[in-house]
């Protein structure tokens, strides 16, 4: 069933007035003039993220929602701090290569990026979770039984919490892209799956990184799920050769914006 938070006060305001900049101003008053730009900026943000119903991606026409969201009192929503699980994080969490007795196969990578929330300023202690394939586009899981091999050294899950800065950063195995029974001749480009919880969020938010030029993307129903050009290009990462070590692993940055005009598209809750 589809689910929905009240907002705060504050943010019943900032949603009011376009953004918590306008508060007080002529916006922020809610004038009958400015009621179509309001409007504008919120069909811009709904453009920005993944659509419920989206046929060609086949399963949202199975799971869409069919009924009106349900209201949760917000009190329900606040946590006094992020449920993390019984487990604390481990010194390899974040280094998917050093998680087994030998090294996986396939090309090193190190990602990294900062968590910002809608003004650009850091979201520390927020916890990062990834998942992805190996290198020939097999998942460690008992459901995907696709002929490319598994590795013995490579679980493709890890987890880190962002720093005082927002910062996070990832050493794992650059993903292959791998069929998959949407449509005919199905291919999904190669990507990492993201997961954010924390203090300064009410719910899981879910994202998937891209890597550049990616012949795939064309022809991928989730990433042209997103109907704002401009929005899906945030879901690709950048090579950054600052962050690249010589002779050891290319670099890629992911900054990951949870909300406002530049938000990084998140998947539905489920």
């Amino acid at each position: 069933m589809p689910v929905r938070h009240e907002h705060t006060a504050q943010q019943r305001s900032t949603d009011a007035a376009g953004t918590p900049e306008d508060a007080g101003t002529s916006r922020g008053l809610g004038t009958a003039t400015d009621v179509p730009d309001i409007e504008l900026r919120r069909a811009e943000r709904a453009a920005a993220q993944p659509q419920l119903l989206y046929p060609p991606y086949r399963s949202t026409v199975r799971r869409a929602p069919l009924q009106p969201l349900v209201t949760i009192p917000d009190n329900l929503a606040n946590l006094a701090a992020p449920v993390y699980g019984l487990l604390p994080i481990g010194e390899t969490d974040n280094d998917l290569t050093r998680q087994h007795a030998g090294e996986p196969q396939g090309q090193r990578i190190i990602v990294s990026g900062n968590v910002l929330d809608e003004r650009g300023r850091p979201v520390a202690h927020t916890l990062v979770e990834i998942w992805q394939c190996n290198a020939a586009g097999r998942y460690a899981h008992a459901v995907d039984n696709h002929p490319a091999p598994l590795d013995p050294n490579f679980t493709g899950a890890g987890r880190t919490l962002t720093d005082a800065e927002g910062r996070y950063q990832f050493v794992t195995i650059k993903p292959g892209a791998y069929p998959w029974l949407n449509h005919p001749n199905a291919w999904r480009p190669a990507h990492i799956h993201f997961s954010l919880f924390g203090v300064n969020l009410a719910s899981r938010l879910v994202t998937q990184m891209y890597f550049p030029d990616d012949p795939l993307f064309a022809y991928d129903p989730i990433f042209q799920g997103v109907p704002d050009e401009r929005a899906r290009q945030r879901l690709i990462s950048a090579f950054d050769l600052h962050l690249t070590r010589p002779e050891w692993a290319l670099g890629y940055r992911f900054d990951i914006v949870l909300r406002g005009d530049e938000a990084t598209p998140f998947e539905a809750p489920r």
